[in-house]
């Protein structure tokens, strides 16, 4: 199984475009998914209570995840700190639950998988990808999305700034998929990738 690893900026809609290579008979290993079912592994979860104490936490004693990303968006040095503590708490467990993931799609004889991680460049899972795909998206589009989840401002400007540059993003890409039109357009340009790609 050859896997595409989708690159975007905050609210581009890479999930959404990483659906559309699954309608069209992808696999999807999501890091997203991995990273949640992450933060609920006992061994993470007293890791986190370690480093944190109980201000991560919900009332059900589980790891609360805007609580968390409150300490490690934060501005400055410390933010950088608590957030590459989280990273090497989560890191590899994640990549531990997508190459699982990859090993059941592979079984079920799925040629092509894409790989929907936010901090796919970061993590260095683009090592697992053979085709790169960038999905491009003005900045107030993708902030118009943002706020429209319930973020605000600086919640977009904290996850944006922690991730590589998109320049860099986009020199890593194999294609361009412009997203910032109709779902019909951009499934247009994904329907003429994956058409490239099976051939």
């Amino acid at each position: 199984m050859r896997i595409i690893g989708i690159l975007g900026g905050v609210a581009s809609g890479k999930s959404t475009v990483a659906d559309q290579f699954a309608r069209l008979g992808a696999g999807v290993l999501d890091a997203d998914r991995a990273g949640h079912e992450v933060l609920r592994l006992p061994a993470v979860e007293a890791a986190a209570r370690k480093q944190w104490g109980a201000t991560v936490f919900g009332p059900e004693g589980q790891i609360d995840r805007a609580k968390l990303a409150r300490v490690v968006f934060a501005t400055g040095t410390k933010g950088q700190r608590e957030r590459a503590c989280l990273e090497r708490l989560t890191h590899p467990e994640i990549a531990r639950l997508l190459r699982g993931q990859a090993e059941k799609l592979a079984a079920t004889g799925v040629a092509w998988a894409v790989l929907d991680a936010p901090l796919l460049l970061e993590a260095g899972w683009d090592k697992l990808c053979d085709k790169m795909v960038f999905i491009e998206v003005p900045r107030e589009t993708r902030l118009k999305r943002a706020l429209d989840r319930g973020w605000n401002e600086e919640d977009f400007a904290a996850r944006e700034g922690v991730q590589e540059s998109l320049e860099h993003k986009r020199e890593r890409a194999d294609v361009i998929i412009d997203n910032s039109g109709s779902p019909q357009r951009t499934q247009a340009q994904v329907e003429q990738f994956w058409a490239s790609l099976i051939r």
